[in-house]
């Protein structure tokens, strides 16, 4: 699953937790009902904050619906998000997948070095751009979301010096357009000024920090990453990435909301201003374990262990989740790769004790913090 905002329940309370989970469904269920079951793979928790926006912008209930058991809520049944903001999220939840698998063919990781995987992979991603286009939600002009593989590409390719800024500004701009339509969807046309500020921030925070984690393999396999290219290193990238939460915490409480303290409310809050401080901390930690302040020298690199094939890749990744590693250790081995690798869902707390910190950076009034059992 794609995305960098990933609460767990240690840092939201039951309520807006239940309300995380019924955003996420909502996008996963979106993707079933437009594109079919494969395009439930694409289930970004970056995308479903579209979701949130747009539901937090309403005035009247943006739709929900009671979705059957799935695996990924113990085979229980919910009551889901559901509506535009829903189906809009779900589609740049696929156009954004599409951009992923698209990269990761011309970069040949994993698997995917592989012909017959790299072709069946490009044909998927193809499939779903085009799905996306010819669906695109009434209004909505999914241009930006399109054109970020080719702007990601010619950046990468042009030969020249280039600033952070630009090696970022596909994705800025194509999420800025999709955080400026939940205004529209909400008819709250005041607000897109500022979330188009809101979705530039969190586009390329959410870059950089792919660009961060991805260091240490990008330098071993000699592929394109920003933080080397622009010759920013580690901790100008870092320092650029904290900006961005900035951004974020001036920008959101700008947005106009007919209820500050209602539930999706106070969760595009904790979401946008806390979640994205934590993944900033999360990636800075990790990158001070092995040092990343510099390219390795050739002599230094040790020999990299063979990669799995598919089927080993499968059943490896098969036994990360019944093992329970998946949840509990870090780091973990890449199923495909079998290379350690920073595990993001083991690292948001240590399962012992709450890290209650809900109330942090908050404006005192207490309005993202709904039930916090800090102190107990």
């Amino acid at each position: 699953m794609l995305g960098i905002v990933r609460p767990c329940r240690h840092h939201l309370s039951p309520a807006l937790h239940r309300r995380w989970m019924a955003h996420l469904c909502g996008t996963c269920l979106s993707l079933r009902d437009g594109h079919g079951q494969l395009a439930r793979t694409a289930t970004n928790v970056d995308a479903l904050l579209i979701s949130v926006l747009t539901t937090a912008q309403s005035s009247a209930d943006d739709g929900e619906r009671r979705a059957g058991p799935c695996p990924a809520r113990g085979m229980r049944t919910a009551t889901v998000a559901a509506g535009d903001g829903a189906r809009l999220a779900a589609h740049a939840a696929l156009l954004l997948a599409a951009g992923h698998l698209t990269d990761h063919v011309d970069d040949a990781q994993g698997v995917l070095r592989h012909r017959p995987a790299a072709a069946l992979t490009r044909k998927v991603a193809d499939r779903w751009s085009a799905r996306a286009r010819a669906t695109a939600p009434a209004g909505f002009d999914p241009s930006a979301l399109l054109a970020v593989p080719a702007r990601q590409y010619a950046v990468e390719h042009a030969g020249g010096a280039v600033t952070l800024e630009e090696a970022t500004a596909p994705t800025a701009d194509a999420v800025a357009a999709a955080f400026a339509h939940t205004a529209v969807l909400a008819g709250r046309p005041g607000n897109a000024a500022p979330l188009a500020t809101a979705g530039a921030a969190f586009g390329r925070l959410a870059h950089l920090l792919d660009a961060l984690d991805d260091l240490d393999d990008d330098r071993s396999a000699g592929r394109w990453n920003p933080v080397d290219a622009t010759g920013a290193g580690v901790a100008a990238t870092q320092a650029t990435a904290r900006r961005q939460v900035e951004i974020l915490g001036a920008s959101i409480p700008v947005v106009e909301l007919p209820s500050p303290h209602a539930l999706d409310a106070r969760l595009a809050h904790r979401l946008l201003v806390h979640e994205t401080d934590r993944a900033v901390t999360r990636t800075c930690v990790r990158m001070e374990q092995p040092s990343t302040d510099k390219p390795p020298h050739p002599g230094d690199r040790t020999p990299a262990r063979p990669p799995r094939g598919f089927v080993a890749g499968c059943a490896a990744a098969a036994g990360l989740c019944c093992t329970g590693q998946l949840c509990c250790t870090d780091p973990i081995v890449g199923p495909w790769s079998g290379q350690p690798r920073p595990n993001p869902c083991a690292s948001c707390c240590d399962c012992t004790s709450c890290s209650c910190d809900c109330c942090d950076a908050c404006s005192g009034d207490g309005c993202c913090c709904d039930g916090c059992c800090c102190g107990d």
